[in-house]
């Protein structure tokens, strides 16, 4: 006999290397409809940067209205789908790295090829470091400091910084049948950033 169609958001864990999961993530993904809610769960040490972007695209394509939460680590390439989703949550014992992008290619490569896929990965770091602070809602030099010190972000900061919800995992309210997640009050002094797909800035 099979199981009752489950109710409420589908949820997806974003555990271990994202370029390894990419097809199954991708999959999951896309049978959330347009519009659609889900919840992610991430315990992610990152991935290929263009893993993340295609993650990214598909939740900011098909609107997906995602809730992510960080049960473990979500570092390097992980950030991006994380800062893609509506709502953010962290706890406490959350960590996240920001970091420069990290290259490497094959052992035997042309002059010329190096010289054009550092060409190219420069230019790649830069706009999705842009994107990133789009995502986040946050002024570009801020997500660039934290890049360029290679800097462990605790999930307290993260909250402190308004870009997430802190909450306490042991007594955080079970979410409801249906999938709701209860609100929390942001930190003081600090207001969380505003949903990606409704914000916009200019970059000087």
């Amino acid at each position: 006999m099979e199981d009752e169609q489950r109710q409420g958001p589908i949820e997806i864990a974003f555990v271990g290397d994202l370029t390894d999961n990419e097809s199954d993530l991708t999959e999951k993904l896309l049978s959330i409809e347009p519009g659609g809610e889900c919840t992610l769960y991430f315990d992610s040490p990152g991935g290929s940067p263009y893993c993340a972007m295609s993650l990214v695209s598909l939740m900011l394509l098909r609107r997906i209205r995602a809730t992510g939460i960080v049960t473990g680590e979500c570092s390097s390439a992980a950030l991006w789908p994380f800062a893609a989703c509506r709502r953010r949550l962290v706890t406490p014992y959350s960590i996240l790295l920001f970091h420069p992008m990290k290259w490497q290619s094959e052992e035997h490569v042309g002059l010329s090829e190096a010289a054009e896929w550092a060409r190219h990965f420069g230019a790649l770091e830069r706009e999705m470091d842009q994107l990133l602070g789009e995502l986040f809602g946050i002024a570009d030099p801020e997500v660039a400091a934290w890049i360029a010190a290679g800097r462990y972000v605790s999930g307290r900061e993260l909250a402190g910084a308004g870009l997430a919800e802190l909450i306490d995992v042991k007594t955080f309210p079970i979410p409801s049948a249906n999938g709701t997640i209860p609100m929390v009050k942001p930190s003081a002094g600090k207001r969380l950033a505003a949903a990606p797909s409704r914000r916009r800035r200019e970059r000087k």
